[in-house]
């Protein structure tokens, strides 16, 4: 997602103040790491998780330059050379079974002690599996912008997520916020594990970043750590963009919805994760009228209709509508994640004519979280930003904002 903040199609003016100001920002956390820092302690509470790691390649900053040449100045964002590793390492499914995940980490050649990024990456179908953070696929957001982002001085970990990379066999546990979280959880730490092992100094700051369903990760992600890493890890900061936090909410957003919907085959995938994971085991008759019953049956990512009266049955409808289906309502409520206590700062980021992931779910979040008594969480509403539109608005104000710290 991160990649159409420098292929968006905005004015040439604009492209210059927008990048004017991105080299400011983004280049302010390699200045503020110049002096010494304490160097983090490795991950203790636990056992080591990192399992292997692979050299995918050493990248100058011309070549890194190179890569995002289409638009004006973006070269001058490079500082550093980067080396980028695959990673493998420990981590659990949804059915508490470990297995082993990959990443990609991508480490500044640099000799200053350095910050850590978590990046958390947008919704990829199966078909675009290619494009997850371990292959380095050229085109895709960790080749292109990441790459960037790190050679300004950021140590950039990015979870491929289960269902990916060395766990493509694995379902993808799409939106569930457990797995989002713990599979980013046990990345950082692998990064973390292997940044000791090569001796790359860091410091204590971790910083987590996404945007869609990255947003989503990035938020569950924050509220783990802060809870189970807080010694270990700290969160020193977060600014996740565009995230369905309000499950429940959304859910009857859909389900009541008279205008089309565009993202209705990516909510099918949430209702076919929630029904394996929390063992359901509606048939598919219960969610969807025919033909589409049928058709999904055959293949999970068939078109289906944009009114969601069509797709979904009554009974379905009403009881989500109704909240009159107790073990449904559980898992909806199971995956909300607006309503908690942050303690680092938190900026949310959303547009507010997003038409895939409407703005209530971080206006929700917000209020809730104001409501719980935390003081270092923000807003940043993107006025009149679809859910694509809003991606350059929310990288800049993600940079600025984490640049703070």
């Amino acid at each position: 997602m991160l990649r159409h903040v420098l292929l968006s199609r905005f004015s040439f003016s604009s492209k210059y103040r927008f990048l004017w100001l991105f080299v400011a920002l983004v280049a302010s956390p390699a200045c503020k790491n110049t002096a010494p820092e304490p160097a983090a302690a490795a991950p203790t509470a636990e056992a080591p998780v990192l399992t292997g790691s692979t050299l995918i390649g050493e990248y100058s900053a011309a070549t890194l330059g190179s890569r995002v040449q289409g638009v004006p100045l973006a070269g001058s964002l490079v500082r550093y050379p980067i080396r980028v590793y695959r990673l493998t390492y420990h981590t659990r499914t949804p059915e508490g079974t470990e297995t082993t995940a990959s990443g990609a980490v991508l480490v500044p050649v640099a000799t200053m002690t350095l910050p850590v990024l978590s990046y958390q990456h947008g919704t990829l179908a199966p078909s675009s599996e290619g494009q997850a953070p371990s292959y380095y696929a050229t085109g895709s957001d960790v080749w292109s912008v990441v790459s960037v982002l790190a050679s300004t001085g950021y140590v950039v970990s990015a979870p491929d997520y289960l269902g990916y990379g060395a766990s493509k066999s694995l379902p993808h546990p799409y939106e569930q916020a457990a797995s989002l979280a713990s599979a980013s959880a046990d990345m950082l730490r692998a990064a973390h594990e292997f940044c000791q092992q090569q001796k790359v100094t860091l410091n204590q700051k971790n910083f987590l970043l996404g945007y869609s369903e990255g947003g989503y990760a990035t938020m569950a992600l924050h509220k783990l750590l802060e809870e189970k890493y807080a010694t270990t890890l700290p969160v020193t900061a977060s600014a996740p963009g565009a995230g369905a936090y309000h499950k429940s909410a959304f859910a009857r957003y859909i389900l009541s919805a008279t205008q089309p919907l565009s993202f209705l085959s990516t909510y099918v995938w949430v209702l076919c994760t929630y029904d394996r994971i929390y063992a359901l085991n509606r048939p598919l008759s219960f969610y969807y009228q025919e033909p589409y019953a049928t058709q999904l049956q055959a293949d999970p990512f068939a078109a289906v209709p944009s009114q969601q009266a069509q797709l979904f049955t009554p009974a379905f409808r009403q009881a989500v509508l109704n909240n009159s289906d107790a073990p449904l309502a559980a898992t909806l409520t199971a995956n909300d994640i607006y309503d908690w206590q942050p303690r680092a700062p938190l900026a949310l980021f959303h547009g507010t004519a997003d038409d895939y992931v409407p703005f209530f779910n971080s206006q929700d979040a917000y209020d809730a979280m104001q409501k719980r008594g935390a003081t270092q969480v923000e807003l940043h509403p993107i006025a009149g930003g679809n859910h694509f539109s809003s991606t350059t608005e929310y990288t800049l104000g993600a940079y600025a904002f984490i640049s703070k710290y």
